[in-house]
């Protein structure tokens, strides 16, 4: 019998399931153990925890704290540092939670709730990319038509990239932070071709269905599609596909195959990589006092980070001292009230600080912030934002300008003519900008 994706994804799991000591330091680690209300029983019994995780992943039904820990997981990653047996606790609550949504739901519904869940993206992407950008600028985010390299980084016909700039999908909602990523890597000479967008899916809005076998051929497309490159190397954009593709579909791929299609790194580790390459352009003066709002998530990224801003000249970095967990800001939805009480806590700290701008580095971070520029004595910017403006780059942020209007009959009359000219239904559009006015984790000071 040959070998399939879920049979090779349940071998692994099986694997590090027999590697498992239930030591419980992934349990005593985990940021999220008290807002996820096993606060008690993480500190006192952390192995009936893991435990508990543990016969989920083997089609039993666990324990109460530890469904509880793994729908209150926030990918923060502590758990992989702690662990001494070569285990990631990170990937087996992942699948717990893929195991919990199958004993919910038959195959259908699985199917039916990934599909539900692409459609919504896709549509949403779709709309919010075009609510901002004409079709030259899609399709240099490598929406619809193949853009032409700047001067100086072609490639001869029929010859690869150096390398794959993967976007994955949300970023597009804010397209300024892919656009100025792509002005640096231009700047540096970089060879590359951008991917991304809903035809590029990760896969992981399909397992988190529990539908294994659809997120698998998604993620195996797509995987095809950016292994297309000199270098075998893909710098990804999004930490979500970093994680989905990096812990689950690429060793799946290099189990099956016998070698990994390639390797993936992040944007801002890429960049710190190239920082010798990078601080000769960085000529003009920033002269701010910023706070970095930070999700250690990726392993390195928030480090880098800061050592990218560091060399921009005249940025100071104030630490506000508070918590960062989590892979993202919208990896912390699960856990709502948490989510609002970090962010109105960071935002007070922030106004506290006199700081002159609060730096998010992910897309789903600007989003939750952006809005409260309105309301707060600072900006809210993203890292690449300041990278370029001490590289002379700048790309108008129309995200943010649109949001902090909070009025969605006014957003369809700013952009009345993009909607016109990508030819965009009226009633979707409103959807998806009312959609988009929701996701406001902390409320607006004032409604």
């Amino acid at each position: 019998m040959s070998e399939t994706f879920e049979s090779t994804l349940q071998a692994r799991v099986d694997e590090m399931l027999d590697a498992c000591t239930r030591c419980g330091k992934c349990v005593e680690v985990c940021p999220a153990t008290g807002p996820a209300g096993l606060g008690t029983q993480a500190r006192e019994n952390p192995t009936s925890v893991i435990g508990g995780v543990i016969d989920i992943l083997r089609h039993g039904e666990g324990n109460e704290a530890a469904r509880q820990w793994a729908k209150g997981c926030l990918l923060s990653g502590d758990c992989i540092k702690a662990c001494d047996y070569g285990v990631n606790p990170r990937f087996l609550l992942g699948m717990a939670r893929v195991a919990m949504a199958q004993a919910k739901n038959d195959a259908a519904a699985q199917r039916r709730g990934g599909v539900e869940s692409f459609r919504a993206v896709a549509r949403d992407v779709t709309h919010l990319s075009r609510l901002q950008l004409d079709e030259v600028l899609l399709a240099r985010l490598g929406q619809g038509a193949k853009r032409s390299p700047p001067p100086g980084n072609e490639a001869t016909e029929g010859e690869l990239p150096d390398f794959v700039f993967y976007t994955g999908c949300n970023v597009l909602k804010t397209p300024h932070i892919a656009l100025l990523a792509l002005d640096i890597m231009d700047a540096l000479g970089a060879s590359y071709e951008v991917m991304g967008g809903p035809t590029h899916c990760c896969g992981v809005l399909q397992i988190r269905t529990g539908d294994v076998a659809t997120s698998g051929r998604m993620g195996e497309n797509s995987i095809d599609k950016l292994a297309q490159s000199k270098s075998k190397q893909v710098v990804s954009w999004c930490p979500s596909c970093q994680v989905q593709l990096g812990e689950t579909t690429l060793p799946i791929l290099e189990r099956m195959r016998g070698a990994k299609p390639f390797e993936m790194t992040p944007f801002t580790l890429y960049l710190r990589k190239n920082l010798d390459r990078l601080r000769p352009l960085l000529r003009e003066r920033v002269p701010m006092r910023i706070a970095l709002h930070r999700h250690p998530g990726v392993h390195g990224v928030v480090e880098a980070a800061e050592e990218i801003l560091r060399a921009v000249p005249g940025i100071e970095i104030v630490d506000l001292r508070q918590p960062a967990v989590g892979l993202q800001s919208n990896n912390l939805k699960v856990l709502p009230q948490y989510r609002r009480q970090l962010d109105e806590a960071e935002l007070a700290a922030a106004a506290a600080a006199g700081i002159d701008a609060l730096v998010a580095i992910y897309h789903s971070d600007h989003r939750a912030l952006c809005a409260h520029e309105r309301d707060w004595p600072f900006r809210i910017v993203n890292i690449y934002e300041i990278v370029g403006a001490s590289m002379g780059l700048h790309e108008d942020d129309h995200y943010k300008r649109l949001k902090i209007m909070q009025d969605a009959d006014a957003i369809l009359e700013d952009c009345k003519d993009l909607v016109q000219k990508h030819g965009l239904d009226l009633t979707t559009t409103r959807l998806v900008i009312k959609a988009m006015l929701a996701e406001q984790p902390a409320p607006l000071r004032g409604g």
